[in-house]
């Protein structure tokens, strides 16, 4: 596979990574579908660093409007679109690190909950609450807030893991395309 299309295959690859992450960071705000814990305040604090919207989406986006571009014939599908491509997917590479980074700390934190009276984060530096389920009725309210988190923020986690990934890959084969060219189809001669 030449570097021009490698670059199409992997940008089409992130986009609905990008998207995904967005979706995850913005249902992560509404906790059981209600907005009033938004209104209250009592949303998990790793929730408002929006790593999945900005790090694992905006950030991951923009690079993969960029190294679509490169797999392209015209002006960004040569050798010096190709360098510039290296830059972007490292760009895609920090926005999905903070993603992966903001999604660890909210499963190692835990949920914020309200247990019996007051709201807190019961399960902040007790990594053993995301096998043992029989720790999770100690959150009263939201309902289901642990299986909630979890749930997104592992989907967060996994999404930025595979943005890191062909990102990575994106900076290989724009320095294969820097050196060698992209190699776009020409057309007949």
């Amino acid at each position: 596979m030449c570097t021009g299309k490698c670059s199409r295959f992997i940008a089409v690859a992130l986009y609905p990574l990008a998207v995904i992450s967005i979706i995850c960071n913005i249902v992560l705000f509404f906790p059981g579908g209600d907005i009033k814990y938004a209104n209250d305040g009592h949303i998990t604090e790793e929730v408002k660093y929006m790593g999945g919207l900005v790090g694992g989406g905006v950030m991951v986006l923009l690079p993969a409007l960029y190294i679509h571009l490169t797999g392209k014939e015209g002006c960004c599908g040569n050798r010096c679109g190709m360098f510039l491509s290296i830059a972007f997917a490292a760009l895609g590479v920090a926005g999905a690190v903070y993603s992966l980074i903001v999604a660890a700390l909210g499963l190692q934190n835990g949920p914020l909950c309200k247990t019996i009276v007051f709201w807190n984060t019961p399960f902040k530096n007790e990594p053993s609450y995301l096998t043992d389920s029989s720790k999770w009725i100690v959150c009263t309210e939201p309902k289901d807030i642990v299986q909630f988190n979890i749930g997104l923020f592992a989907t967060l986690l996994a999404t930025s893991c595979l943005q890191i990934i062909l990102c990575a890959i994106q900076m290989i084969n724009g320095l294969f395309g820097c050196l060698c060219g992209a190699c776009v189809d020409k057309g007949p001669l």
